[in-house]
């Protein structure tokens, strides 16, 4: 384990707007808010988060060509009246199964609502597209613990398409940040297990990609 998942942050052009619909369906709480970035707390395991991407490009789940790397679950007494309760808060209703529904929020990111001993809608988890589920699955177990697996999932995607990032033209969707200790001896153990160092930094923040190119940030405490 080299770090502890953090956050769940979802690219949106309207922050505000995105950060409102989760408060309203999942009854999260703002905790920090900028121009920017918005925190929002209450999911369990995580932080969800939404970051200003002004040319944001949304997925067409199911369209490979506008993949959406990854997608949000969601729990719920009754998954039924949780849809219902989606679309009037301005997601848009995509398919499902005998057991799930699979909606897209205002911002176009997919979630899937199903049933679960909760009280309320309660998002449990965050599942990544990829090319190869096994092997990805080996990196954030090296990377989170294997406890991170109740937050975290892999879905194996015939004919995957990666994101570019910082192309816009191929979108990452969301990244996860991943808390750290010290990131210069987390750093080269993060790049031994497979991940790529990615152009872009800040005080307490540094970008990588992970072996099947899903940006994420190892975030730290700033002095």
């Amino acid at each position: 384990m080299i770090g502890q998942l953090k956050t769940v942050v979802l690219d949106a052009p309207d922050i505000k707007g995105l950060a409102d619909f989760y408060v309203g369906l999942a009854g999260l709480t703002e905790a920090y808010a900028d121009d920017e970035w918005i925190t929002l707390t209450g999911a369990p395991g995580f932080r969800l988060a939404m970051q200003l991407a002004p040319d944001h490009i949304p997925p067409r789940w199911p369209d490979p060509a506008y993949p959406q790397q990854g997608h949000l679950e969601i729990a719920t007494p009754d998954r039924e009246e949780a849809a219902r309760r989606a679309e009037s808060l301005g997601a848009r209703r995509l398919g499902g199964g005998e057991s799930w529904h699979v909606l897209a929020d205002p911002a176009g990111h997919t979630f899937c609502l199903y049933d679960g001993d909760v009280s309320q809608p309660t998002i449990e988890a965050v599942t990544i597209d990829c090319a190869d589920a096994a092997a990805l699955r080996r990196f954030y177990t090296d990377l989170l613990g294997p406890d991170s697996e109740s937050a975290i999932g892999f879905q194996q995607v015939d004919d995957y398409h990666p994101p570019r990032w910082p192309d816009p033209a191929y979108p990452q969707q969301f990244h996860i940040d991943v808390l750290v200790d010290d990131i210069e001896t987390t750093e080269p153990a993060t790049l031994a297990i497979g991940a790529t160092r990615l152009p872009g930094e800040g005080g307490n923040w540094r970008v990588y990609a992970d072996p099947q190119g899903h940006p994420f940030c190892l975030t730290w405490t700033a002095e």
